[in-house]
């Protein structure tokens, strides 16, 4: 029996899973142990050194892949969009993207991403945490399981970060409230609440007095209340921690260069972009910045454009940024963070009659580039007529392991809830092997 019979796709998405499969199906299932022993071996392929960062380009409404990654000219499904080449010899995208296209050999697609989810937050919570929603637990996003495996180092200032958050921000999940991203806007603007208000010896006052509340609070032993007791301090300690830091200028962006700033775009997310750029350079794990407006199911070509157009320049930008600054350990912040470019779904290749496209989970793109990820591949492919099939089908969680692999994260350590349930990072992803950068 074949992969392909089996539903395995092709030879470079063979893992533990599928091997497991084929163990099933060829009748020597009392292999099993020795299976998972070479799955796991060839799912875990030698690589650099791992990412230590990720930013997330959050598409809130969901991007249509045939007007951006994935385009269709000359096709029914593929409307009025032409496709331009790119700096990857693999890849063609949408035109309108004429900026990234020269920063293609760092990107790469994923064309045949599919899920069960076509609900905005539904689908937005499947994306962020790898996890379909279940009303018995709230599982944490990528950001927060970032935030919590890899070191803390001496970042004073939030360490999980969502810039132009909508409704759904990444949370914690299980783990905690603590881990739930801090939440800013435009960085044009100064950090709100983070300035204090009044002199150093006042200040200083005001901290004794709520000190003196935080004992006597600390007083009563009541056992629900202990775990909020503690939340609340560590909010109070972080929340001056902050305040004090010098790292917060990194969400001023206005102290960078003109020319990087003018470079991302004049607008709210190229500004969110840097600073997203400049808070990795301080230690922060995980930023992500939303676009919102995706959600095209009238006027969709116009729609599309007009995201694109703020995309292009920020995107392109932010990898040449990314590029030209270094960490402590001399490498590109490139090498070192990961970016996902990603919505909650797809939009159907049919045009409806308002000139829109609708949600459609059945065969969409994310995009990978940076950390750990080899760059100018395209995997996998939609149906050109605007079928539900398509080629080397790849599920969120397969994302979300990848990205775990590459961030150096064993994705089958088990959390304990505070109810006692175990649960595992990732528990049905296969890491995505020809993405990976060999070591």
């Amino acid at each position: 029996m074949s992969l392909s019979e089996l539903g395995c796709g092709s030879a470079d998405h063979l893992t533990r899973r599928t091997l497991l499969q084929l163990a099933g199906a060829s009748g020597i299932a009392w292999l099993t142990p020795v299976a998972e022993q070479l799955a796991r071996a060839a799912e875990e392929a030698p690589r650099g050194a791992p990412a230590k960062s990720v930013i997330v380009l959050w598409m809130s409404g969901g991007p249509s892949q045939h007007d951006t990654f994935d385009p269709m000219p000359g096709k029914m499904i593929g409307g009025p969009v032409k496709s331009i080449s790119t700096a990857s010899s693999a890849a063609k995208i949408a035109s309108g993207f004429e900026q990234l296209a020269d920063q293609m050999q760092h990107v790469s697609l994923i064309r045949s991403i599919t899920s069960k989810e076509g609900d905005h937050e539904r689908a937005t919570y499947n994306v962020k945490t790898g996890y379909r929603p279940t009303p018995t637990i709230v599982h944490p996003s990528i950001g927060a399981v970032v935030c919590h495996e890899l070191p803390v180092g001496e970042t004073k200032i939030p360490r999980h970060v969502s810039i132009l958050p909508n409704q759904w921000p990444g949370r914690g999940g299980h783990l905690g409230q603590k881990f739930d991203a801090f939440r800013s806007y435009d960085p044009k603007y100064q950090l709100p609440d983070v300035a204090p208000r009044v002199g150093a010896e006042r200040l200083a006052d005001r901290f004794n007095g709520l000190d003196v509340i935080e004992r006597s609070f600390a007083q009563g032993r009541i056992p629900q209340l202990e775990a909020k007791k503690t939340l609340h301090r560590a909010t109070m300690d972080g929340a001056k921690a902050m305040m004090d830091s010098e790292q917060r200028k990194a969400f001023e962006v206005s102290l960078e260069s003109l020319e990087w700033q003018k470079a991302f775009g004049d607008n709210a997310f190229g500004r969110g972009c840097l600073a997203a750029a400049r808070l990795i350079q301080v230690g922060v794990r995980c930023v992500e910045v939303t676009l919102d407006g995706w959600d095209s199911h009238v006027n969709n070509f116009e729609t599309q454009k007009a995201r694109i157009e703020t995309v292009d320049p920020a995107f392109a930008t932010l990898l040449r940024y990314l590029q030209d600054k270094k960490d402590a350990a001399g490498r590109s912040l490139l090498d070192s963070t990961m970016i996902l470019w990603a919505g909650e779904f797809g939009r159907t290749p049919q045009i409806n009659p308002a000139a829109g496209r609708d949600h459609w989970p059945h065969g969409f793109t994310v995009a990978l580039a940076g950390g750990g990820i080899r760059g100018g591949l395209v995997h996998g492919a939609t149906d050109p007529e605007g079928g539900k099939e398509v080629a080397d089908p790849i599920s969120i969680a397969d994302v979300h392991a990848t990205m775990l692999t590459a961030l150096g994260i064993d994705r089958d350590k088990e959390f304990v809830t505070s109810a006692g349930r175990p649960v595992k990072i990732n528990e049905e992803g296969a890491a995505m092997r020809k993405l990976l950068l060999a070591g």
